[in-house]
């Protein structure tokens, strides 16, 4: 099936759709590269390794061959590394386990970068950070010595995840949902108002406020709402990443919360309230990272998920108006997080409902394009005031007749 014809399930809308012109044109170079691998080519490089794939985008460069263990590769993760343009990408897990309908691997694919999949977990037994290795036929080399065999992922293999996962994804569902109810349950009497909330310097009585999550279109979701951010000039509340997605837009978070793991030392640094989600049992991983730089935080421990904590955050802090970009709602986002079910995320979205504006997939909603023949109306429009301006001048009336006098010479009239 030719490429720009193969449908992809898009996990922020669960429905079939197009892979798109721009994959179609980078069709040659995928090729090439997957080939290259699959061939008698060698692909050579310096090995990053890290089971937790958003930790190694901080380590790893273009020359470098990433080595991760990540079943079930989400679209945020490849996009990524992706954006990174490593080598190769080794996968210790598959990339599509057949659980749940995903593009996976498909950012990776189009950016030409070759994916060997499925080499087993024995691989992080076998490499250590640095060394460099062969990938050739399939396998991976270190020093002549066959370490581990995977497969070299194709477009098309997207496409085959995801036609055959219907019968299992409704499983994944069934379980889902039991998850969901078992752990709402439990939760209940947390998020009706037993939950402490930490006191903050940060004024949120009345004030609107824009929660920024990393998650599916993030970017492109932000960015729409900039003429909102100009206007309204609402509160900015990065969960994790999604402070930096605020600094990238050029404005600087007021608030930070997360398990302080996948935002960067520069948002950390930038001057924001810092608040660390800490496990229900008080533990919090991330409060040691601030401590060793030397930064301030408040400890919250909660159930659920940082954007959840976040959400609940700027309610009960008396929000007049949340606004929330990036989040994860539905269960393809919890299945590719690892989640058994959204129980903190349903009972959160219950109490704030009231005032919350989903704003994930506004870049949808409706993409500007300006058409030849408006943009030649306006640039006459602007000119003809001051062509008019001009010939009603004596000195414009003498330019005139001259460049008509010079036209006459010139056509021999």
């Amino acid at each position: 099936m030719p490429l720009k014809c193969m449908p992809f399930f898009d996990p922020g809308i669960l429905k079939l759709g197009e892979v798109g012109m721009a994959a179609c044109e980078r069709r040659s170079e995928v090729s090439r590269a997957i080939s290259c691998a699959g061939g008698g080519a060698v692909i050579r490089g310096r090995v990053r390794l890290d089971r937790c794939t958003k930790n190694l985008l901080y380590r790893l460069k273009p020359q470098d061959i990433a080595v991760i263990d990540h079943e079930d590769l989400d679209v945020l993760a490849a996009q990524g590394l992706a954006r990174l343009r490593p080598r190769a990408v080794i996968n210790a897990s598959p990339c599509f386990s057949g659980r749940y309908p995903h593009t996976g691997a498909l950012p990776l694919l189009e950016a030409g970068v070759p994916v060997l999949d499925a080499v087993g977990p024995e691989i992080f037994n076998a490499l250590q950070e640095g060394q460099v290795v062969e990938l050739r036929g399939g396998a991976v080399y270190l020093d002549g010595r066959a370490l581990a065999r995977g497969r070299w992922l194709k477009l098309e293999d997207v496409q085959k995840a995801c036609t055959h996962t219907s019968a299992r994804f409704q499983q994944e569902l069934e379980e889902f949902a039991r998850n969901t109810l078992k752990f709402a349950q439990q939760e209940l009497e947390v998020f009706l108002g037993k939950l402490t909330l930490p006191d903050l310097k940060l004024p949120l009585q009345g004030c609107q406020v824009l929660v920024v999550v990393r998650g599916q279109d993030y970017q492109a979701d932000l960015k729409a709402l900039r003429p909102y951010i100009e206007e309204a000039k609402p509160v900015l509340i990065g969960v994790d990443g999604g402070a930096d997605a605020i600094l990238e837009l050029g404005y600087r978070p007021h608030l930070i919360v997360g398990d302080m793991d996948s935002v960067s030392d520069r948002a950390l640094r930038c001057g924001a309230e810092l608040v660390v989600h800490a496990y229900p049992d008080g533990r919090a991983p991330g409060l040691a990272r601030l401590e060793r730089l030397g930064l301030k935080a408040v400890l919250c421990p909660a159930p659920g998920t940082s954007e959840d904590l976040a959400l609940l955050l700027a309610y009960e802090k008396g929000a007049e108006l949340i606004v929330a970009v990036g989040t994860h709602t539905n269960v393809i986002d919890f299945l590719a997080k690892g989640r058994k079910g959204m129980a903190s995320t349903f009972l959160v979205r219950l109490k704030v409902g009231s005032i919350l504006i989903d704003a994930k997939g506004v870049s949808r909603l409706y993409r500007r394009r300006y058409r030849g023949r408006y943009l030649a109306a306006v640039v006459v429009a602007a000119l003809w005031p001051l062509a008019a301006l001009i010939l009603a001048s004596p000195l414009g009336r003498q330019i005139t007749r001259l460049l008509w006098l010079r036209l006459q010479v010139a056509l021999g009239l």
